[in-house]
């Protein structure tokens, strides 16, 4: 059994509903801590068999305050081999929609980390059906890859 960090950044409830929801398809199989973001030390990310790591976009494309310490420590770690996605929400007004995710997947592919599938991204709230099956066939592919790599 994989052990998964599923750690978030939500202001309106939207990127946490993402994680909750990854974390009922995932803990099936796994074992899945869930933390917000403020809570977690990039240097214990390696303590993980995978990482998915959620943020929500702020403004025009940037990350929100409390994720910006997690992501300028990100840069000292080694994260070679890590699994690691990325997933988030957004709003498609804004002309960067869901920059976050990008940007935090660029980061921890400088850092070593190997990104196992397509950034997740949600528009809002993960209420539609095809929401829903997003935020499944994302987790299958984690899981997917940690039974091919475990």
């Amino acid at each position: 059994m994989a052990s998964i960090l599923i750690c978030f950044a939500s202001m309106s409830g939207n990127t946490e509903d993402i994680a909750d929801l990854l974390e009922s398809h995932l803990s099936a199989e796994h074992e899945v801590t869930l933390e917000e973001i403020d809570d977690v030390e990039p240097s214990d990310l390696t303590d993980y068999d995978a990482v998915l790591i959620g943020s929500y976009t702020w403004n025009d494309g940037d990350l929100p305050y409390e994720v910006e310490d997690f992501y300028d420590d990100l840069e000292e770690e080694d994260l070679s081999g890590l699994p690691v996605a990325v997933f988030g929400s957004g709003d498609s007004i804004y002309p960067m929609y869901c920059e976050a995710v990008h940007t935090l997947e660029k980061r921890v592919k400088e850092c070593g980390a190997e990104l196992v599938c397509e950034g997740l991204k949600i528009e809002m709230n993960p209420d539609t059906e095809e929401d829903l099956a997003s935020c499944r066939a994302f987790a299958a592919a984690v899981s997917d890859h940690l039974k091919v790599s475990i």
